[in-house]
């Protein structure tokens, strides 16, 4: 009884508090969970009950993945309680319990985004059906350590619920690695015939987990994602339930193919992003969305996730602002934008705040060599840590006619607003995107800073 009334007490003040800070405010994300969370820690175990949820969590691609699949679900399921906004430790996931209403019939259907290191403080609350595994890079090692390191704290929460079902990407070794209970279904890419390929030699996770010894490929898609093998003792790609069978065609701004013959069109662009849709279509197909419900979810073209790819109308310019924070999301970024016909400007904003990581070391495993300058008539860096992107640059070959940094957030919109293109790419760290966002708010470019 005594803890009914402390979980009832707690649960009424973060219902208070959110309905200020959202009001009046604008926001809320967060602070209402953690003042709910100080009254009673484990509150999350009363406001997830009679839920069922999906837990997504991974490196890159869960804000996206998440978004995705909620679109997919709620063409079945319409009354489904996600963080939309990327809040995605604990305090945010208990603000979303607060702040959703249970349907009065059917599921209660819940898909949250869940950071790595809170997937085990999170399963101790929660009983899930299902864990979706995006992919696992190096990332802000200074928090998370190595990638096997990260994978054993997602494991310590996927080991609380052995029936729960494991959705993974199937072209990452990482998740093959571990004999689990968990009932595993895999998705990957299986779009073109084999040929032996090896991943460059200072790609991450490349020991095959049995023997140690350098994984092949029979198909590389980046970084070790791909069809692998292991020459020496045979262990290999588990067979994909859900997987890309063509790939059509590919640019900045969309992406089309099939997914087990389906034809999709998703309206973002780069290979990463393909992977965060067939895990949303595998998530879908888990759950009873059919196949032409799931590809009408994918196709809506009015998808806009904050920070991830928007596009944002400044003046006669169209923005896009693209989250960076890993070696291998950058790369992709970098592939993704280097597939534009037309020419385009780049501001490239880094911050080394908690939220970013505080190593920026990260920025000299980015290939920015290989973007077409010569396509590229005006460069801009800035953020915080302004004079370290900015050596990047130069040392990547930025003419300097071309060059410009700004450290000053207002100065470096100005700028962009100045450039001679259409079309601005700006790759911004985590706070440097939420700083940019306030800043493009208050000027009425977009409603609210993060929402």
């Amino acid at each position: 009884m005594f803890m009914s009334i402390k979980s009832s007490l707690a649960i009424s003040a973060g219902k208070s508090s959110y309905w200020f800070l959202h009001k009046f405010l604008h926001g809320g994300t967060a602070l209402p969970g953690k003042i709910t969370l100080q009254l009673d820690p484990d509150v999350l175990k009363s406001l997830a009950k009679d839920y069922e949820i999906v837990i997504i969590t991974g490196t890159n691609g869960k804000t996206l993945t998440t978004a995705l699949t909620v679109k997919v679900l709620r063409q079945k399921y319409p009354n489904l309680l996600t963080n939309p906004s990327g809040s995605n430790m604990k305090q945010g996931i208990v603000t979303a319990f607060l702040t959703h209403k249970k349907a009065k019939s059917g599921k209660n259907l819940a898909v949250l985004e869940t950071d790595e290191a809170n997937v085990p403080l999170i399963s101790q609350y929660i009983k899930p059906s299902a864990f979706v595994l995006t992919n696992l890079f190096r990332d802000q090692m200074d928090r998370y350590g190595e990638i096997y390191t990260t994978y054993e704290k997602i494991l310590t929460g996927v080991r609380m619920h052995p029936k729960a079902t494991i959705i993974a990407n199937g072209d990452a070794p990482i998740f093959n690695s571990v004999e689990l209970p968990n009932p595993v279904i895999y998705y990957g890419f299986d779009h073109r015939a084999d040929y032996d390929q090896k991943a460059p030699a200072n790609t991450d996770g490349l020991l095959c987990p049995k023997c140690q010894r350098i994984l092949a490929y029979k198909n590389l898609t980046y970084s070790n994602l791909g069809k692998y093998y292991c020459p020496n003792c045979g262990f290999k790609r588990p067979e994909l339930t859900y997987k890309v069978t063509k790939l059509i065609s590919q640019s900045p701004q969309a992406s089309k193919f099939e997914v087990n013959g389906q034809p999709l069109t998703l309206h973002i662009g780069g290979t990463y992003n393909i992977y965060n849709a067939l895990a949303a279509f595998a998530v879908g197909a888990h759950l009873g969305v059919s196949p032409d419900l799931i590809q009408a979810a994918l196709d809506d073209p009015d998808e806009k996730v904050f920070g991830r790819q928007e596009v944002i109308k400044l003046a006669d310019k169209e923005l896009t602002l693209i989250l960076v924070k890993n070696p291998v999301g950058l790369d992709q970024v970098l592939e993704m934008i280097k597939t534009d016909p037309e020419p385009f400007s780049l501001a490239v904003l880094l911050n080394a705040n908690y939220a970013d990581g505080i190593d920026t070391s990260w920025i000299w495993d980015g290939r920015f060599e290989d973007l077409p300058f010569e396509r590229i008539p005006a460069v801009l860096t800035g953020g915080e840590r302004y004079k370290d992107i900015t050596f990047r640059m130069r040392v990547a070959g930025v003419p300097e006619a071309n060059f410009d940094q700004e450290p000053k957030l207002e100065a470096v919109l100005a700028k962009v607003k100045q450039m001679p293109t259409k079309h601005v790419y700006v790759l911004a760290t985590y706070t440097a995107v939420l700083q940019l966002r306030k800043l493009l708010a208050s000027e009425g470019y977009i409603k609210g800073g993060m929402e």
